[in-house]
């Protein structure tokens, strides 16, 4: 009878959220199946798998997937090595230690239009950036950041973003770190690195891949800071998957193509978070 009553008052939130996840799945799934433009409504009908086809062979398809991958693990290894970094050296206590969680967790809260606009105008403006003045300042000729290295880029403004959100998991995480351990191994002469890599980086393990898979998720879909700055450009070189789909979409009115992207976007998103999470469990219980 109680585990009766236990399920009926669950139900209600369990089936809100199969069909908060489940309708706009199955609706995505319909369209990437028939032609559907919004600039041609009456040639609507059922096509089978010739938007995944289309939008498979499609120029931009290669070279936004390629840019998608690089995104995504470029900013995975310098959120997780500056953040563990940084949380590892702040860990101590030292005067004004409140004050430089504060300052460092902070960016996080930024919205993306807003760090991307921040980015565009006062660091990278070849004219009037700090960027532009530090290089005028030693002699050397501006860089054209959006326009020569668009990609690298858009990994400098979202990692800058991100770092902040590893920092206050693995920070919160040594907070729970057995201290024993650490004073034990100190009074047997072991020093900084045998520590950090015999004790601190096994407690890790499991924030080092929760931030992995969050970030992971979020990354594969980031869009603001493309298109604020770069557009996707020049030409295709900082166009990413989730772009692409908005081209589609928005700009070509083909919601059916775009939404077969979209399908591509799932099935790739669930690959990268199944081979990321086992090979980081690998690395770090070895």
């Amino acid at each position: 009878m109680n585990r009766t009553l236990v399920r009926l008052l669950q139900a209600p939130s369990i089936i809100l959220l199969l069909l908060w996840m489940i309708v706009p799945l199955s609706m995505t799934l319909y369209f990437s199946t028939i032609r559907y433009n919004l600039l041609y409504p009456e040639r609507e009908g059922f096509i089978g798998l010739e938007n995944y086809r289309f939008f498979w062979t499609d120029a931009a398809f290669f070279p936004a997937l390629m840019n998608t991958l690089v995104l995504v693990g470029s900013v995975l290894i310098i959120t997780v090595v500056l953040g563990l970094a940084i949380s590892v050296l702040i860990d101590r206590p030292f005067r004004g230690r409140g004050i430089v969680r504060v300052m460092l967790i902070s960016p996080f809260f930024i919205m993306p239009t807003v760090s991307a606009l921040v980015w565009k105008n006062m660091m990278m403006d070849p004219t009037t950036g700090l960027f532009a003045a530090m290089w005028n300042a030693m002699g050397w000729q501006p860089i054209e950041w959006l326009q020569d290295m668009p990609l690298f880029s858009i990994i400098l403004m979202v990692s800058w973003q991100w770092t902040p959100f590893a920092i206050l998991i693995f920070m919160t995480s040594l907070q729970s770190q057995d201290q024993e351990q650490k004073e034990a191994a100190t009074l047997d002469g072991a020093g900084f690195w045998s520590q950090f890599y015999n004790l601190t980086l096994p407690h890790m393990a499991r924030p080092i891949s929760i931030v992995i898979l969050i970030q992971m998720i979020f990354h594969l879909s980031i869009f603001a800071e493309i298109f604020v700055t770069t557009s996707g450009g020049p030409g295709v070189q900082s166009t990413n998957l989730t772009y692409l789909i908005y081209i589609q979409s928005q700009q070509a009115f083909d919601v059916g193509v775009a939404s077969a992207g979209g399908v591509f976007a799932i099935i790739l998103a669930n690959i990268v978070a199944i081979f990321l999470i086992r090979a980081v469990g690998k690395t770090l219980t070895v």
